[in-house]
């Protein structure tokens, strides 16, 4: 079977690695077409094909990005259109008042994964863009019963056409060469207690919330904020050292490459997600392909991970709440390593990759003519 995986701004990289690399050892033909990932270096394809085929002469703002969207999109149309038949799965339409009218030119089957449902902090227009957008489907896939229920219940989508299939836990991070070394601002941590906040840093995310609610934490406790920004960060460290925690909350505000995840991880007591809202987080099937003992809201598919018993869950925006749970699991060795032991199974089993791509072969399958898809 062939399949062409899409993902335009390069959003995801190991989620796009690991799903391409599962489908591929499930004996399909696999071909990724993204674009340049400017952060850093990407996961080396195995077993599948990647071409960096859109804004080949960059895209570094959204006018940009508009005006060279349609010319990967076409490029995209017209290579599809010579090859056999097959299904195309885009991962994001960064540019949904184009692209409800662009993807019509990919041949059909077409399917598309809502990561995050409806655009994130944006107008009535672009989330109407990408509701249109969804239209053009044959399949939306979520990761989540809750992200299935958002899309048909508040957004009309017919049932039939929404997929829940579970976000794969990033094992191909525990494969990576690491020397352990984290970035000199954690400073030393001999003697600590580590809580781990990693991944961009977002207001959706609660990074003050958790700051708040460190506060509770004994004092061999360091909370680590490691991630690239995508707001302000100044307030945050106003806040934690109107906390008096200025000493133990370090920051370390850039983008961390896949070589240094490991090492974050590893040393980590606690991993916390304190999200306002959200359906699945990628951070979170980091933690759970570490062995992590995990705390995150109880939202969206936060709650389904949660009822697997790979997190404890806390409600949404409640500092007392979330620094109560993370002072117990700090003070308790014994039920931190029951959530880790729970990960790891939750990693090997309901949220593995190969579960994943066995249901991803499926709704493929049930989309081609019969025939089609041997």
């Amino acid at each position: 079977m062939r399949v062409t995986v899409v993902d335009p701004p390069a959003y995801t990289p190991p989620y796009d690695h690991s799903l391409c690399r599962a489908l591929a050892e499930r004996g399909m033909d696999v071909e990724l077409v993204t674009s340049h990932f400017r952060y850093g270096p990407v996961p080396e394809p195995r077993g599948y094909r990647r071409s960096e085929s859109f804004y080949r002469h960059g895209a570094g703002n959204r006018i940009a990005k508009s005006l060279a969207h349609p010319v990967g999109m076409s490029r995209l149309a017209a290579r599809t259109k010579q090859l056999p038949l097959g299904v195309t799965h885009f991962q994001w339409l960064p540019v949904p008042q184009l692209d409800q009218l662009l993807v019509r030119r990919v041949p059909r089957p077409r399917v598309l994964t809502a990561h995050d449902l409806l655009p994130r902090e944006a107008g009535d227009h672009r989330r109407r863009a990408a509701r249109a957008a969804m239209d053009k489907m044959d399949a939306i896939v979520v990761h989540s019963q809750s992200g299935r229920d958002r899309l048909t219940r508040d957004f009309g989508l017919a049932a039939d056409r929404v997929h829940v299939i579970p976000h794969g836990a990033f094992d191909y991070l525990t494969e990576l060469d690491s020397d352990g070394r984290l970035d000199p601002a954690v400073g030393d941590l001999t003697g600590k207690k580590v809580v781990l906040f990693f991944g961009l840093i977002r207001p959706y995310k609660g990074v003050d919330v958790l700051i708040e609610a460190f506060a509770k934490a004994p004092a061999d406790a360091v909370l680590i904020v490691a991630g690239n920004p995508r707001m302000p960060i100044e307030p945050l460290r106003r806040l934690a050292g109107e906390l008096g925690l200025a000493d133990r909350v370090r920051f370390v505000d850039r983008f961390i490459p896949d070589a240094e995840i490991p090492a974050y991880f590893e040393r980590a007591d606690l991993v916390v997600l304190p999200y306002r809202e959200t359906e699945q987080s990628g951070v979170l099937f980091s933690a759970l392909a570490f062995g992590s003992a995990v705390i995150a809201s109880d939202v969206g598919g936060f709650s389904e991970v949660g009822a697997t018993g790979a997190a404890e869950l806390v409600p949404p925006n409640d500092t007392a709440a979330l620094g109560q749970k993370i002072e117990q699991l700090l003070a308790s060795e014994e039920r931190r390593a029951q959530l880790a032991e729970a990960a790891r199974q939750a990693a090997a089993g309901p949220y593995s990759w190969g579960r994943a791509a066995e249901l991803t072969e499926s709704l493929y399958r049930s989309l081609l003519p019969d025939g089609a898809a041997s």
